[in-house]
């Protein structure tokens, strides 16, 4: 370090020449940049993933075999609540918006910056405060929260344990959601470079504007839920509560009026990165490009409309039964589009099959299985065999970790050349991807057929019947350690270590290949003025000569 930047390639990492009144680790942590403030949150979100990570190992060691292992019930209840927690709220919906939209959205669109940067800055430490309070509330008395991530009631408003502080923890990430939305929304209208109409932008740019519109109209609704249960808690108001004449039901539909949009907060940002990532290395424009932008707003639209299909067997009736169920199967529609359009962007093209590359595959597969998996909950029959069964653990890991986790990592690995400067290991790369795929399905899939035998989900212990295919997933976690330890030691070893990159790597034509590799402080020498159609690949000869 040096007066708080890190020398790369023979210069200031990001140097700010606003603030050069401050040094040290001021110069980041109050800086205004959009990259730096990426690059804060892509530390704060790695820290807790590993977190995550950690306790998900633990989980699985205590489920190795039926009966106690390592751990007792109440243990296992917390640290099953922690990592729902610390995945959901502080690593997959913040993940890609906040991390690469804050990077390469203002980039992408030849902006020096996002609309609001002290807004920026403002939600990255509204978050950092979030994760706080949720660090605190497992120290104070009452211990760590058991409830499960979704706080159900009537659960969540009797335990002695510290729910208003953890939820209360949630209700002010939500508050950095909003922002980052407000923000991004303002920039994609305000700040598009000269000649970028509206369809003249990167699909990341579209999946981030769609996503942006989600968290600022879907989020407020959480917050409100949050706080009632809070008051609930302390002034014995009878809203959720059955003892009290309240609906534990309510909570259940206002929970996931915001919970199933999220879903889209998480997986719109990632189809976004693989509808870069296809074009560039198949070295063909996208098929289809007005489609996979019109999807985008689709799946945002349609999201808010399915929310019940978590709630099947909650009572309500068969009309709306039927209907949630047919909007469930709507909704999968735009989702095929895209999957159809890549696989169709792929077909006849010159495919350079880089790591970035690879872990798209990976969540073309891994993401398909999830999304079909999907509709066998969305039917009224096979929901009611299957779901708070282990099915719907394996469906929700497929979408959001074989999903979202797995193209943060594509999206790292396809960005990093850009953000840092450096180049990384291909070869250690290949192995990390191959390694992730296998000790995923290793991991998940088990308990797909765990699921279709009965085991139930949240379950401290099992029967003896259950105990093979616990133990094969169990393994699978100790290969996806190892997986992650050699994904994320790659790029930690070549920030420091890695050989100089150039400019444009691996022949991207997007406005953030046209300037330095890492951007100056205000991205470009001058605002480009967009000529070419998104995605056209004679721009780079033309970019050669630059």
């Amino acid at each position: 370090m040096a007066n708080g930047t890190i020398a790369l390639n023979g210069k200031s990492f990001y140097e700010e020449g606003t603030t050069k009144a401050k040094s040290g680790i001021f110069a980041w942590i109050l800086s205004t940049d959009h990259k730096r403030i990426g690059l804060m949150y892509l530390t704060a979100i790695a820290f807790f993933f590993s977190v995550a990570v950690i306790i998900g190992i633990f989980m699985r060691l205590e489920l190795i075999s039926p009966g106690k292992t390592i751990m007792e019930a109440q243990t296992y209840n917390s640290l099953f609540t922690l990592h729902g927690v610390i995945m959901i709220f502080l690593f997959i919906i913040p993940g890609i918006p906040a991390v690469f939209g804050n990077f390469f959205l203002p980039l992408q669109i030849g902006a020096k910056d996002v609309a609001f940067p002290r807004l920026n800055l403002l939600s990255f430490w509204i978050y950092i405060i979030g994760a706080i309070f949720v660090l605190v509330s497992l120290v104070l008395p009452g211990g760590p929260i058991d409830t499960g991530w979704t706080f159900y009631i009537p659960y969540s408003v009797r335990t002695g344990s510290n729910v208003s502080l953890a939820i209360f923890a949630a209700f002010i990430l939500g508050f950095s959601s909003i922002l980052t939305g407000l923000n991004f929304v303002t920039t994609v209208h305000r700040m598009r470079a000269p000649g970028m109409g509206w369809f003249k932008m990167p699909l990341f740019v579209w999946s981030t504007y769609a996503t942006a519109w989600i968290q600022i109209i879907a989020t407020p609704v959480i917050g409100i839920t949050i706080l009632l249960v809070i008051i609930e808690r302390f002034f014995g108001v009878g809203i959720f509560d059955p003892a009290l004449g309240g609906d534990p039901i309510l909570y259940q539909h206002m929970f996931w009026i915001y919970s199933h949009p999220a879903v889209y907060i998480m997986i719109l940002p990632a189809m976004g990165v693989v509808s870069e990532i296809i074009p560039t290395f198949s070295r063909r424009t996208i098929f289809g490009y007005r489609a996979i932008a019109m999807s985008s707003l689709a799946i945002a639209f349609v999201g808010y409309l399915v929310w019940a299909h978590h709630m099947f067997t909650s009572g309500m009736s068969d009309m709306a039964r039927i209907i949630f169920s047919l909007l469930t199967f709507i909704v999968a529609l735009p989702s095929g589009v895209k999957v159809f359009n890549w696989v169709a962007t792929m077909y006849k093209g010159s495919i350079d099959p880089k790591p970035p590359f690879l872990w798209v595959m990976a969540f073309i597969f891994l993401f398909s299985i999830g999304g079909l998996t999907g509709l066998v909950l969305g039917s009224l029959a096979t929901d009611i065999h299957l779901h708070d069964t282990y099915f719907v653990v394996a469906h929700f890991h497929y979408v959001m970790f074989g999903g979202t986790g797995t193209i943060f990592f594509a999206a790292l690995y396809y960005w990093f050349p850009k953000m840092f400067g450096k180049m990384y290991n291909i070869r250690v790369a290949n192995i990390g991807v191959a390694l992730f795929f296998i000790a995923f399905n290793m991991l998940y899939f088990p308990k797909f057929i765990l699921g279709y035998m009965g085991m139930p989900r949240r379950y401290y212990d099992y029967l003896p019947e259950f105990s093979g295919w616990q133990l094969v997933s169990t393994i699978g976690s100790w290969l996806m350690l190892i997986a992650l330890t050699i994904v994320i030691w790659n790029i930690v070893y070549s920030i420091f270590h890695g050989k100089k990159s150039t400019q444009n790597p691996w022949g991207g034509v997007t406005l953030e290949w046209h300037t330095t590799s890492p951007p100056p402080l205000e991205n470009f020498e001058e605002i480009p003025i967009v000529t070419h159609e998104p995605y056209d690949f004679s721009q780079l000869e033309e970019m050669k000569n630059e």
